[in-house]
């Protein structure tokens, strides 16, 4: 190759800047062409992946936002130099232009959506817990019910979704209904119109009410209804929650279903004692009377109160059980106040319980999926943060003790924590009975990225 000649200075190269460059080009692997986001409502700019900073113009931390979209910075230095041969360092200078895409932030995106949203559907509950909202926003999941939302908001009492169409909520609301028994009603607000091509422009709100009574709750009802729904007692246990109430009479084992017509239609339908207000009993002994009805046994557990439970299949000597105390329970309930004293169970048994200390030092192998929701205005305070960690326990211990609540939902293998590891020592004999969830229910957590998709294309 020939070089033009030209004197110069010694250098380990023994070429001039001109000849070096026409052989080298340091900037080789730099884009000269970069896109950085901005939000034109907040004037923030995207910092990858999901954070977004403020920087003035000509800042450096806009500089450094710049460079950081360079990814061939990492092989020079941000003087743009580079050792090209032994000893010799080439600095050249080039421009990369940087083109400003506007969008709009998350943040900003949740500020807008109640002046972008055309339907709402505010979901309610007028319980003192949440576990009704995460069994609703499991089947959510498990359904993909949720994919024409445009935000979710969570607010005192239940959820809000908006929607960018009306017949998505249309949607929701028949999801909904045939889930849990609700009932619902439709208002909507004229935004704008004109008279000139007599067209409207509405916002329409559609108000969700689910029944208020949940699983494991006591339900007292009116002897006319108790009689329209088979002749069954007129205080049942909840056992389960679908698009009806089922439950049954923990002394006969008669079972019967609500639905929501039925309860909103005859008024006297109403929880007595709720989960807040089991108390833990010791099984002496268990007397089986008779066989099975699906998965309970009616049984006699005697002690100094004789108890007629449901349960006669699960408990045997020795364990505990957690139930409703009547004879020494305050409650201040019409419907119940109406009962018949003479028919009145000493003890209504609910469900087995486990060593407490089992219970929090068992690491689960398993996790669940939850929905992007804008918590808005609703600051929990520490308390009733506290409360809500307890209510979401509370529901993964019935996913654990009940397959039946399982099978509507889906859960996932949890790679982050070890299968049959204990976070402390504990004996053989708790772990023997305690419930846990199969391995062979638990689905793997695909995830698919945008890399992912690259490759297979």
């Amino acid at each position: 190759m020939e070089y033009c000649g030209t004197a110069i200075p010694p250098n380990p190269a023994n070429m001039c800047v001109n000849c070096v460059r026409s052989i080298v080009d340091i900037t080789e692997g730099i884009p000269k062409h970069a896109t950085i986001h901005w939000c034109k409502n907040c004037e923030r700019y995207l910092q990858p992946p999901a954070s977004w900073v403020v920087c003035d113009l000509e800042s450096r931390e806009l500089l450094a936002l710049c460079l950081k979209k360079l990814k061939g910075l990492g092989k020079v230095k941000l003087t743009i130099q580079k050792e090209v041969f032994t000893a010799t360092i080439l600095q050249q200078a080039f421009e990369v232009e940087f083109v400003v895409s506007s969008m709009m932030c998350p943040d900003c995106m949740r500020v807008m959506a109640q002046n972008t949203w055309k339907a709402m559907v505010q979901v309610r509950q007028k319980v003192d817990h949440q576990r009704t909202f995460f069994y609703l926003e499991q089947l959510i999941l498990k359904h993909n019910a949720a994919h024409d939302t445009i935000n979710i908001k969570e607010v005192k009492g239940g959820l809000d979704f908006h929607f960018a169409q009306r017949a998505h909520a249309i949607k929701m609301v028949e999801f909904l209904a045939s889930m849990v028994p609700t009932r619902s009603k439709t208002s909507e607000q004229l935004i704008s119109s004109d008279v000139h091509t007599s067209t409207s422009n509405y916002k329409f709100t559609y108000s969700v009410e689910i029944i208020p009574i949940c699983k494991d709750d006591l339900v007292a009802m009116p002897k006319k209804v108790a009689n329209s729904l088979g002749h069954i007692a007129p205080l049942v246990l909840c056992t389960r929650v679908g698009n009806t109430i089922h439950v049954i009479d923990p002394k006969t084992l008669q079972q019967a279903d609500i639905s929501g017509t039925v309860f909103w239609r005859h008024e006297g339908i109403d929880t007595v004692s709720a989960v807040r207000d089991l108390k833990e009993f010791y099984v002496v002994d268990v007397d089986l009377l008779g066989p099975r009805v699906g998965r309970f046994a009616l049984a006699d557990n005697d002690d100094v109160i004789i108890v007629r439970s449901h349960l006669g299949n699960l408990l045997n000597f020795g364990d505990t059980v957690l139930g409703y105390d009547l004879l020494t329970a305050n409650i201040n309930n019409p419907s119940f106040d109406k009962l018949n004293t003479e028919d009145m169970p000493s003890v209504v048994l609910v469900k087995k319980s486990y060593p407490e200390r089992r219970r929090k030092r068992k690491v689960r192998p398993w996790k669940l999926k939850s929905l992007s929701k804008d918590e808005g205005d609703l600051a929990p305070k520490k308390q009733d943060q506290e409360k809500l960690e307890a209510d979401f326990e509370t529901f993964l211990r019935d996913l654990e003790e009940d397959p039946e609540l399982r099978q509507s939902i889906n859960l996932y293998k949890d790679t982050s924590a070890v299968p049959g590891r204990n976070t402390g020592e504990m004996d053989d004999e708790d772990d023997e009975d305690a419930p846990e969830v199969p391995l062979e229910e638990l689905l793997d957590d695909l995830k698919i990225t945008d890399d992912d998709v690259d490759m297979e294309a």
